[in-house]
């Protein structure tokens, strides 16, 4: 399986997170929902953490066995947490209070900035026909902003537009230190993701504990099932992304434009599940991200 087909796989599992997300966050308290998942999450690492300390030779599973990590490593992979708790708490915030079929295309340019770092900072250079398939692509995205204005949504003005914004950056930004984490220090996949994940929770206590004190009385945590399926859904993507990343031919910025085709699965449940509006405008820019993809794939 390449890394362009691990890429979709990723994508699909994405757009199911995002669903879960959405359920989750919906008129309740997005710290502690936040907290809840990731602590979840680490609780599905932390046996084979733990199983490393006791016994590293006689780990179960070659591809998720945690391997040595020096002090600095680790230091390296809190700074990752401390990027991706920033993301997903802005992230969450706009989800809450953004439709689904909006908030999602909107997370996906990411491309837009993963590309400008990635051909600045790291000098890639994806084909002429990759870069089609990534313009077309991001064009589709665009494309949403102006299906926004119809739901009175300003994407100028609003607050969660710009929430959605900054955790589209911080994303991006992330994207590119996992390229860096992966190929440039050697970190493996499956102890990367363990130990960030067992960082993220951490990461996640100041926004709670300011809820806790602050806003528990108005906006008390109403527990759902899909709190649940939050950290396990992006625990199965991440893994997915962290083997595609991992391969020395390929090109983050191309990954980053292929994993934000979540967007589909969000629309279609959007659509179908939330009844939300505009279905004909966003099934066009739908359309424009599978050609997108189209392109990335059978072409590039």
């Amino acid at each position: 399986m390449n890394w362009i087909l691990l890429s979709l796989v990723s994508a699909v599992l994405l757009g199911c997170y995002d669903i879960s997300k959405k359920k989750a966050a919906s008129a309740n308290a997005v710290p502690a929902v936040l907290l809840i998942s990731t602590s979840i999450g680490a609780a599905l690492w932390l046996p084979l953490v733990v199983w490393y300390f006791v016994d590293p030779t006689s780990q179960p599973v070659a591809w998720l066995a945690i391997e040595p990590l020096d002090v600095r490593g680790h230091w390296l992979v809190v700074a990752k947490s401390v990027l991706v708790a920033s993301s997903w708490t802005f992230a969450l915030f706009a989800l809450k209070h953004l439709p689904l079929s909006i908030a999602a295309p909107i997370r996906s340019t990411s491309p837009l900035w993963t590309i400008l770092i990635a051909t600045v900072v790291l000098g890639e250079r994806p084909t002429t026909v990759q870069w089609a398939g990534i313009v077309i692509v991001l064009f589709s995205f665009w494309m949403f902003s102006v299906v926004g204005r119809r739901e009175g949504i300003h994407f100028i003005r609003d607050r969660w537009v710009a929430c959605m914004m900054l955790a589209t950056v911080t994303g991006a930004v992330s994207s590119i230190y996992d390229k860096y984490l992966l190929q440039t220090v050697g970190i493996p996949v499956a102890t990367l993701q363990a130990w960030f994940t067992l960082y993220l929770v951490p990461a996640m206590v100041p926004c709670f504990l300011w809820w806790f004190r602050m806003d528990r009385r108005r906006m008390p945590l109403q527990w759902r099932r899909s709190i649940c399926l939050i950290s396990p859904l992006l625990l199965a993507a991440d893994l997915v992304y962290f083997n595609a990343v991992a391969d020395s031919d390929a090109l983050i910025s191309v990954i980053s434009t292929l994993r934000r085709c979540s967007v589909v699965v969000a629309f279609i449940y959007g659509i179908g599940a939330l009844k939300e509006r505009q279905v004909a405008a966003k099934a066009m820019c739908i359309a424009g991200i599978l050609l997108g993809v189209i392109v990335l794939t059978c072409f590039g």
